[in-house]
């Protein structure tokens, strides 16, 4: 009995123990486990202190707690741990975007003198010498029985047969010379008459008298070269019928030849007529010839905005041949290069009369945003800027258009993306409408209607919207269109149709797409009436599935027609009336 006491005591002495050790120690872990929390809500609430909140739709806005977005009237969400508020025209890249498109960036400053500085490269290419240029023609009509010089590139040699004729003229001619002949003694005019009249056909001494001696008529006359040269055009063919004058075959004496290269018009002030070039050419890379500005164009050639500059060059040798390209440097004539802002070529993007590059903003992140700059003379591989560049700027050199690829993706301004480098009042501004006073008094008594439409939509109100729409429309309907152009008068008629459209119709999303429409003509019309009421033209850029779409609004603060209350206050003021 006493065994079974003393084994049942030491079983409870031993859960005791157990006890003790789990659930003890399961309470210094808790204890443990309160405090590790305790230490990681004091860090969260550190967290909390620099978190920042940003808006889904317009990620430059950052706000240090939660709220409301300024632009569209969205909830703000947490933004990502690192990011930072970006100008709307700005772009990030990640650090590995940078390294695999090698971007690299330089510093702007001002130019250095070097022995290269002022040195121009141009392009062109070889061309014939015009000036010893000549054309042979034939001296009488006739028909080409035999041609002998039948392709480009052909040598021909002064006193060369260069075609055989046969002029019924000519033929009559040498019948009267022959009978002119037998009456020299009697009748010496007629005799010399006959004759300067085959000299004039360019028929020589020589050819008359033996004509003459002979007292038989010719049928086929030669025609020979009087220069030598190289056939660069045959400009007839064997078998054609020739009039007086007409070309045969136009020669080129390739002796000296012209280097012709093509400058920008900020190149011209560089040039002078005299300056030495120095040409190389890809057919002899290792050899550098010298030539002399001999020409300048004055006009401008409209479709390359480039002027012709021209070096002539000997070509005793033969080694220059017309249509060959070349490369030509010439010492510019620079103006001072100090305090002037330059830039490496490759950091320009080239948009038709625009010259962009892209800066970094920020100098601990890859920040970047496109700016337009004015360039001056392009010195060897830089560029002077005049405009749009401060001394320090940091720019892209390397991996420009991958940057201005990213902006393009991100929908920022770029090289491609043109629409958002324009003003959106301009491109309406750019619909040049004239309206009469009458016109513009009877449309203007239209938009008090239009405006209660407008709040209307602001309060979501599909019936309202459709009442004032029909007000809006009878009034419109009651203006006369009698002295309207073609585009007032399309501008008018679509307001009228897209305004019927809302009246028609009860579903408040359907009369808000066609209230897109009617403020593409409605706001247009108003811009270019005389209003004697202030009228701000207002836009929503999440509109009209995120292309934007406009109204016209008394009140300067935004109240958005297109969504109401869900972003009642998302858009911007972009021009007033």
């Amino acid at each position: 009995m006493n065994k079974n006491i003393l084994y049942i005591a030491i079983a409870i002495i031993i859960g005791l123990g157990a006890g003790w050790l789990i659930f003890g120690n399961g309470s210094s872990d808790t204890m443990a486990n309160k405090d590790m929390s305790d230490m990681s809500d004091h860090d969260h609430s550190g967290e909390s202190a620099d978190q920042m909140w940003t808006c889904s739709m317009h990620p430059q806005i950052m706000q240090p707690e939660a709220g409301d977005c300024p632009i569209c009237g969205m909830d703000l969400i947490p933004a990502e741990a690192g990011a930072e508020g970006l100008a709307a025209n700005e772009i990030k890249m990640t650090e590995n975007a940078m390294a695999l498109a090698n971007i690299q960036t330089t510093i702007v400053g001002n130019a250095e003198t070097s022995d290269d500085d002022g040195m121009i490269s141009l392009s062109g290419k070889i061309a014939a010498n015009e000036e010893n240029n000549t054309v042979q023609s034939s001296y009488f009509k006739g028909r080409i029985e035999q041609l002998n010089v039948n392709y480009e590139g052909q040598q021909v040699n002064r006193g060369q047969l260069l075609a055989t004729i046969y002029a019924p003229d000519l033929v009559a001619a040498q019948q009267e010379l022959i009978t002119a002949a037998s009456l020299k003694e009697s009748q010496p005019a007629l005799y010399k008459a006959v004759r300067n009249k085959l000299k004039n056909w360019k028929l020589s001494e020589a050819q008359i008298n033996a004509i003459e001696e002979s007292g038989t008529v010719r049928e086929n006359f030669p025609i020979y070269a009087t220069v030598s040269g190289t056939v660069s055009e045959v400009m007839a063919a064997q078998g054609d019928y020739l009039n007086q004058g007409q070309p045969i075959v136009k020669l080129s004496n390739l002796n000296s030849v012209w280097a012709e290269f093509d400058a920008y018009e900020n190149q011209i002030a560089q040039f002078n007529i005299g300056q030495k070039i120095n040409i190389t050419t890809n057919a002899y890379p290792n050899k550098e010839f010298e030539g002399t500005i001999s020409f300048i164009d004055p006009i401008l050639n409209n479709a390359t905005r480039t002027i012709t500059v021209r070096a002539t060059l000997q070509n005793k040798n033969d080694l220059f041949k017309p249509g060959m390209f070349v490369t030509g440097k010439v010492k510019g004539a620079t103006q001072t290069m100090e305090n002037t802002l330059t830039v490496p070529a490759s950091a320009v993007l080239w948009t038709g009369e625009r010259s962009l590059v892209y800066v970094k903003t920020n100098p601990n992140e890859p920040v970047f945003e496109m700016r337009e700059v004015t360039l001056g003379n392009r010195s060897g591989e830089t560029y002077q800027v005049s405009a749009g560049l401060n001394n320090g700027d940091e720019i892209v050199t390397n991996g420009t258009f991958t940057v201005d690829a990213a902006a393009q993706l991100q929908g920022k301004k770029s090289m491609m993306n043109q629409q958002m480098m324009q003003d959106e009042s301009a491109m309406m501004g750019d619909m040049e409408m004239s309206f009469s006073n009458a016109f513009s008094s009877d449309f203007s008594e239209a938009l008090p209607s239009y405006l209660k439409m407008k709040d209307a939509f602001v309060a979501s109100d599909a019936g309202q919207v459709s009442a004032f729409a029909k007000t809006t429309s009878e009034k419109l309907k009651t203006i006369s269109t009698d002295d309207l152009g073609t585009m007032e008068k399309q501008h008018l008629t679509k307001s009228i149709e897209m305004l019927d459209a809302i009246a028609n119709n009860d579903n408040l999303e359907n009369q808000r797409a066609h209230f897109v429409i009617l403020n593409e003509n409605i706001v247009p019309i108003a811009m270019s009436i005389e209003n004697s009421t202030n009228y701000y033209i207002q836009k929503c850029p999440m509109a009209n599935n995120n292309k934007g779409a406009v109204w016209l609004s008394m009140e300067e603060e935004i109240r958005n027609p297109y969504y109401g209350d869900a972003m009642l206050t998302c858009g911007s003021v972009i021009d007033s009336l």
